[in-house]
């Protein structure tokens, strides 16, 4: 098999992913494991990693390595987990893509083609446009599940707040589980500020419950890696951001008071309005 030359920044937890690096000459794992067999086979075998707080996701591992090494990045970056191959991908998938010298969706599931191909479930709100290509619909809907959030609660609102005037989509489309092949002047596009900010949003909780405001930068990484989008000013100011995010908060806890109430359009006929999270907050 062939050694890439692509770096493999290997976000992992409780696995030794020793598959992964036949694949490539360098790497860096980052370890979040709290199996202490697994710490002591990583030492014991010399592999290079580091072991940092698990913060339930890897998006942010990701975002710490481009603001520690954003003036020395290896030209191509492979986003890994450390058991992608069977959880994101087939290993047929990933030996036809690692070597890769372009932007990658590293996701490949085929238990779901029949139900998300032209003619599968009309009711799914996902679909397929290619066996990498997954689109989901813009519904939020992950925002109303297991994990609580703080600062937003809705995807139009999310990217409204990172980019300027943003084409809001029907459908998103990403890598699920936020695995990618890049070339570091897709990161080098952003500020170490930026990715700084968006590590802000999730890890104002560091648990198994991380926030889930990890799922809405999860959704938009293709965006923040390809877009020629204008950022916000807040993105590249941290006091500023700390600034809005607070009054974020102030949005988000009206929204949950007028959420909590009963009867909504009863009091709607007689004059009363849904919360609006832009009113007054710039």
């Amino acid at each position: 098999m062939k050694k890439t030359d692509t770096f493999f920044l290997i976000h992992n937890y409780n696995t030794v992913p020793e598959k992964l690096l036949e694949y490539c000459q360098d790497y860096l794992i980052i370890d979040a494991s709290d199996d202490e067999k697994v710490i002591k086979e990583l030492e014991d075998k010399n592999y290079k990693h580091i072991h940092v707080e698990n913060t339930g996701h890897n998006l942010t591992s990701y975002f710490h390595f481009f603001i520690d090494n954003y003036d020395n990045l290896p030209e191509w970056i492979a986003l890994l987990k450390g058991n992608i191959i069977g959880r994101h991908v087939t290993e047929d998938f990933f030996n036809r893509t690692y070597d890769n010298k372009w932007f990658t969706y590293l996701y490949q599931d085929p238990t779901t083609w029949e139900r998300y191909k032209k003619g599968g479930d009309p009711d799914s709100i996902a679909s397929l446009v290619s066996e990498e290509g997954f689109i989901e619909l813009n519904s939020s809907w992950y925002m109303k599940q297991s994990h609580s959030y703080r600062y937003f609660y809705d995807m139009d609102d999310f990217m409204k707040f990172v980019y300027k005037n943003p084409v809001i989509p029907r459908y998103c489309t990403f890598a699920p589980g936020g695995c990618y092949i890049i070339h570091k002047s897709q990161i080098l596009k952003n500020s170490k500020t930026f990715y700084k900010n968006l590590n802000t949003l999730m890890e104002y909780r560091k648990e198994y419950d991380f926030p889930a405001e990890a799922f809405l930068v999860e959704r938009v990484l293709p965006w923040i890696f390809t877009s020629r989008y204008e950022v916000n000013p807040w993105m590249e100011d941290e006091g500023e951001f700390a600034r809005m995010l607070s009054k974020c908060e102030e949005k988000v806890n009206a929204y949950r008071q007028w959420n909590s109430l009963s009867h909504k359009r009863i009091r709607m006929m007689f004059g009363a309005k849904a919360p609006d999270f832009w009113e007054g907050l710039v």
